[in-house]
């Protein structure tokens, strides 16, 4: 997937400036008009914390709902931009999407981590229909299929749930914790080659592909799958190595976190066995964390004014 974007998103690009170019010489003030949609979804995520280490890779039981609002102009026969608000959540443990018995994933078993992610986001998109509307709206086709494209805003916090073991952090006990202040691969210490901690607000690219039914007069119906290419491989806090030594983690929660985590099941995995080795790899800081948004959306196109011309 990551080959095939740079292109996919130039050809969307192409697409959508040569029909602009060609048809909105044609399509008048008066043919434009904006709707309003909300939109009910779910929310995937690929990265470290999954059953295989590539983009198609996901585990269904780690969805979660995405809700969003959706504001969109359309300006041409094809083309539209829509700007969109959307809150989601996204998952990952180890303990449920590694196989011990997998020799490839075995790695991810051993090391145990968990998170949840709550995102927030803003984005801006260029939409391409790929059946032309050259009427108003209210003679829009009945159904069209689309792609779209753009840029996108979003903050994000992971945090990681504290298990029961004896060894857990008293006070933490079955909490989710901010992992991100923790600084779990050493972040937070100078001098010794770490990471500078992360940042929680980042850039994303969205870019994907929908459909749209009309319902009636005013209202559409669509379904709409999108990817988010981000910039950071820390959605799920596990993008580097192991910290060198346990004590450049300053806390029991960072401890826990990022050297001596356990399964709820009482095992020793974490304590640096046969897989996490001071300093040795902790997840795989070359590739960046993807999430996934699919769902469905009911817009209503709101009504346009038009003024009727002044007679002198």
């Amino acid at each position: 997937m990551k080959r095939f974007f740079p292109l996919i998103l130039a050809l969307i690009l192409a697409f959508a400036l040569v029909a602009s170019d060609a048809s909105a010489q044609r399509f008048t003030k008066r043919k434009m008009y904006n709707s309003v949609g909300v939109n009910l979804n779910a929310m995937n995520y690929f990265g470290d914390i999954v059953p295989r280490t590539n983009i198609t890779s996901l585990r269904l039981g780690a969805t979660r709902p995405n809700l969003g609002f959706t504001f969109t102009r359309r300006f041409a026969p094809r083309i539209s931009g829509r700007f969109g608000l959307s809150y989601g959540r996204v998952t990952g443990d180890d303990q449920k999407a590694a196989d011990d018995k997998d020799k490839d994933a075995k790695f991810r078993y051993t090391r145990n981590m968990n998170f949840r992610n709550d995102i927030f986001e803003a984005s801006v998109v260029g939409m391409f229909d790929l059946i032309e509307n050259r009427n108003n709206y209210i003679r829009r086709p009945d159904f069209v299929p689309y792609v779209f494209a753009g840029v996108a805003a979003f903050k994000h916090n992971p945090k990681g749930l504290v298990g029961s073991e004896a060894d857990a952090p008293a006070n933490l006990k079955g909490q989710y914790v901010a992992l991100q202040p923790l600084g779990t691969e050493g972040q937070n210490v100078s001098g010794k080659g770490y990471d500078k901690p992360y940042k929680r607000g980042q850039i994303a690219i969205p870019f994907g592909a929908g459909v749209r039914y009309k319902l009636d007069r005013h209202f559409d119906l669509g379904f709409e799958i999108g990817w988010r290419k981000t910039f950071t491989d820390y959605i799920d806090d596990v993008g580097g190595d192991f910290v060198q030594d346990r004590s450049d983690l300053k806390s029991p929660a960072a401890q826990y976190f990022g050297y001596d985590i356990t399964r709820n099941d009482g095992a020793q995995l974490g304590t640096f066995g046969e897989y996490n080795q001071a300093g040795e790899i902790r997840g795989h800081n070359n590739e960046k964390d993807w999430y996934i948004v699919t769902g469905l959306t009911l817009n209503y196109i709101l009504s346009p004014k038009i003024k009727s011309p002044k007679f002198r």
